[in-house]
């Protein structure tokens, strides 16, 4: 028996989210009959990160137990691609120990947020940026980022059912404007709560726009109140860019 680490790819506008959901379209469903093709029964898989509905993922890791020992990684890699759908792709596969679990095993999740900062909208970008068409202060919201960093409660910055402990560490938040119209928004943590980086970017873009001041983020901390909040950012800007791992590179 191997275990392998398949490092995946997806655009998520046609997904109900990465998790199995009965009668639903999801990635984890899709990666799952693609083994199934492969291995001829049901194989269960384990991702490193769980994305909502029209989420994307540039560096999800999905492991997954395999009894086709003839098969090595990059074998494996070309028999997925083979079987999975256009809007998912394996970028790698690297057979790791039969303990290994993504989820437990990450250090580090990084993720990615991308804004359109335009007069007009790009309807070839709609699929994966969200389309803002004010001014943002970037330097404002770079100072309000801060307000976010370490240890904190992040009650506030959860949206919707999760029973996990709240209290979450944010090692970075990184504002760039990566070409005149496009604003890249990398927020780096161990681990999130439910739409807490779509929470972060919604607070961080009104800062921006000047209706929410730099010390109101700091508050809604405090208040551990979830509709305190400004609002949230849309799914699609959203990436899952990467996973860190000591065992291998995404």
């Amino acid at each position: 028996m191997k275990r392998f680490a398949a490092v995946v790819s997806y655009d998520g506008t046609d997904f109900f989210g990465f998790q199995n959901q009965p009668d639903m379209r999801t990635v984890q469903g899709i990666f799952e009959e693609a083994l199934e093709r492969i291995h001829k029964f049901r194989v269960s898989s384990q991702g490193a990160g769980r994305t909502d509905t029209g989420v994307h993922g540039y560096g999800q890791v999905i492991a997954f137990d395999s009894n086709l020992d003839r098969l090595d990684a990059p074998t494996m890699k070309a028999a997925l691609n083979a079987n999975l759908p256009a809007d998912v792709y394996v970028r790698k596969v690297y057979e790791v120990a039969e303990n290994f679990s993504p989820r437990f095993a990450a250090k580090k999740r990084i993720y990615h947020y991308y804004i359109l900062n335009s007069s007009e909208p790009d309807i070839f970008r709609r699929r994966f940026v969200w389309w803002f068409p004010y001014t943002l202060d970037i330097e404002s919201m770079r100072r309000a980022g801060r307000r976010l960093l370490g240890e904190h409660n992040f009650t506030a910055f959860r949206t919707g059912r999760d029973d996990r402990n709240p209290i979450r560490t944010v090692s970075a938040i990184r504002i760039v404007r990566t070409s005149p119209r496009l604003i890249l928004i990398r927020v780096e943590g161990v681990s999130f709560l439910k739409r807490m980086v779509r929470n972060i970017v919604g607070t961080l873009v009104k800062v921006g726009t000047g209706s929410t001041s730099e010390e109101a983020v700091s508050e809604f901390l405090s208040s551990q109140d979830r509709s305190m909040l400004p609002g949230t950012a849309p799914p699609q800007g959203l990436v899952f860019y990467k996973a860190v791992f000591d065992e291998f590179e995404t």
